[in-house]
């Protein structure tokens, strides 16, 4: 894998320089810009058929590497813009779990934690987000084409994994465009251009309708075309990690529960992934050989990360700023939630005197020492761990209602975090889904899922003491401030946006 990933950064490799301070944006180039994954005729995949060449699957794995790129997001180089783990980030401080509690360096304060982008057009973190799942949907796209199009089966195995690995990255950075850009779904709501082929020219808003709908297509397609892929490595999406987006999707639409059960079931049922034992819980979180993880990637000093980089923000073991002075930390309300006898409370440095405090230490160390001993990132990215499908499981049991089916799953969870999960078969309605709720933040917090559960679970989010901003103050999941705005230039430069109100 470390080879594959080499070669698809030398195809995807963007320009980059090192800097401390924030700089301001490169403002060239829109959604429909040229990207650095190549596109295929028809004719070359043939002949690459005939050669023993995998084009198309070289093209895909320019895809992943994108996923990890510093300066995806157009910038030259802000240190918060690497690829998907950039944007957890920017979802788990948005929703309140992750407080900033010390800031020296100010990455993520004003923007983030305060607000500023999701209230003004002009702040450069609305572009970086819109243009980071914009390039990746152009790269989908250039693969699909070159594969004979959004209706076409290719004939030959090799080709339809590639094709459906495409469409299922393409399905998931769309879901993240309309995470980040919608406050909730309004089926008849104009929020994002759609482009499903590899076009220069602008198109106007389609509706959240017909966005999903092209998810729920592709994604359907990715699980029939994926069938019988064996992957090489756990950075490419297989058929159980495209039925996990596609629950994510019809969860965040949330009027398709027993298919979101139905799918995570699926997933349950078939993959060969376990969750992590309760000795485990405190182990790092560091490598994607872990079996509980479902999709990561493998980093490794080739990939040339460093402080740009989720280490590089997060972990206090690293290189970083959560050691150097901007620190990260669960919220002081969530962690309170935690019951003491929660394995999962181990996770995080409790102790009020220190400034440390609440840093997730030991959840996430890539080190034996604070600051680390290199600024080399060789620790590795978690994109989906197989706790997410009991999880979704549980919640989507919980709306049918099929209450006992929700015990169930969330009770397989427990019992590997706390003495006894008995008291759950006392919960109904709405108690048996804030728990869900509840859980699902602890589990999976700092890796970028708690912004989509508030979502679904259309919360009120209060911030907790350790934050520095906006302590106390109850904001609902479809607050203004809760999703970012179409940044300005692709206003000015789409003429079908560009008299839009935003």
């Amino acid at each position: 894998m470390k080879n594959l990933l080499t070669k698809a950064l030398a195809i995807a490799i963007i320009g980059l320089s090192s800097s401390c301070s924030e700089e301001f944006l490169d403002n060239s180039g829109v959604a429909g810009e040229s990207q650095p994954t190549a596109s295929f005729t028809s004719a070359q995949v043939e002949q690459a058929a005939l050669t023993n060449t995998d084009i198309p699957a070289a093209s895909v794995n320019g895809i992943y590497a994108q996923m990890i790129q510093t300066g995806s997001g157009g910038t030259d180089l802000n240190h918060d813009d690497f690829g998907q783990k950039g944007y957890d980030i920017y979802g788990d401080m948005l929703c309140g779990d992750m407080a900033l509690s010390v800031s020296t360096y100010g990455w993520y304060r004003a923007d983030i934690t305060e607000f500023q982008a999701p209230l003004d057009f002009t702040r450069g973190r609305n572009r970086m987000v819109w243009r980071y799942y914009y390039r990746i949907v152009r790269s989908a796209n250039n693969v699909i084409e070159s594969l004979g199009g959004n209706d076409a089966v290719p004939e030959l195995d090799a080709n339809k994994y590639s094709m459906g690995q495409a469409k299922a990255l393409r399905a998931h950075s769309y879901f993240y465009l309309t995470q980040y850009f919608q406050k909730e779904y309004v089926a008849n709501e104009a929020i994002l251009p759609l482009y499903t082929e590899p076009l220069s020219e602008n198109l106007p808003k389609s509706s959240a309708e017909e966005v999903y709908n092209l998810m729920e297509s592709d994604l359907t397609d990715a699980i029939s075309l994926l069938d019988g892929f064996n992957r090489t490595a756990k950075n490419q999406v297989d058929q159980n990690v495209a039925r996990m987006i596609l629950a994510y999707v019809l969860g965040a639409k949330g009027d398709r529960w027993q298919d979101v059960a139905d799918l995570t079931q699926d997933v349950i049922n078939t993959t060969s992934h376990t969750m992590l034992p309760n000795t485990d819980v405190t182990n790092g979180f560091a490598d994607v050989n872990n079996n509980s993880w479902m999709w990561g990637i493998d980093l490794t000093e080739n990939n040339g990360l460093d402080l740009v980089s989720w280490w590089g923000q997060v972990d206090a073991w690293s290189y970083s700023y959560a050691w150097a002075g901007d620190y990260k930390v669960i919220d002081s309300d969530l962690y309170a939630a935690i019951p003491n006898n929660d394995v999962r409370k181990a996770q995080f440095f409790n102790n009020p005197s220190n400034g440390r405090h609440l840093q997730p230490l030991f959840k996430f160390f890539a080190s034996d020492q604070i600051g680390g001993a290199s600024q080399t990132v060789t620790a590795d990215y978690v994109y989906m761990r197989v706790e997410e499908a009991f999880l979704l499981n549980a919640e989507a049991n919980a709306r049918i209602p099929n209450e006992a089916a929700a015990r169930t799953s969330l009770k397989a969870l427990l019992d590997l975090r706390v003495p006894s999960s008995a008291y759950v078969d006392a919960l109904t309605g709405q108690a048996l889904r804030d728990e869900i709720y509840l859980q699902t933040r602890i589990e999976l917090w700092g890796e970028g899922k708690s912004y989509l559960a508030m979502k679904r679970n259309q919360a009120t989010t209060v911030r907790g003491g350790n934050h520095l901003s906006f302590v106390g103050e109850p904001i609902p999941y479809n607050d203004e401030r809760m999703q970012f705005e179409i940044p300005q230039d692709e206003i000015q430069n789409n003429p079908f946006l560009s008299n839009q109100n935003q």
